[in-house]
């Protein structure tokens, strides 16, 4: 179980990013768009590359009769103790969930936050 600061509602849409992912998927664009005027080929024998890790949100920080809703557990797929837990420490998370009433072109909305510590 990971701790995230950030008030985000109950929903298995969670995906983790590093910051390099970010970076990496912006330099991914830049690529594609250079590549279109180049049109030049490549080899095909990588395989893709999943940039992100699921999770699912299981409440907020709480005790018995207090409940702090800037700080969201969270589980996240694969990590069972602590020490898997520390990879993602700093690691950003995303809240992805569909709207009905379009923003920018799109029913997708998200919010962000970040892995801040283990939790039990």
């Amino acid at each position: 179980l990971a701790q995230v600061w950030h008030s985000v509602r109950n929903s298995p849409s969670i995906v983790i990013v590093s910051a390099r992912d970010l970076e990496t998927m912006a330099g991914e664009k830049k690529q594609i768009a250079s590549g279109a005027a180049k049109k030049k080929v490549e080899k095909k024998t990588k395989q893709p590359v999943r940039l992100y890790a699921k999770g699912v949100i299981l409440g907020y920080k709480r005790s018995k009769s207090n409940s702090y809703a800037n700080c969201t557990l969270m589980k996240i797929d694969g990590v069972r103790t602590r020490d898997d837990a520390a990879w993602y420490f700093g690691k950003r998370v995303a809240y992805v969930y569909k709207a009905k009433k379009e923003v920018k072109n799109s029913k997708f909305r998200v919010m962000w936050g970040k892995v801040r510590r283990a939790h039990g």
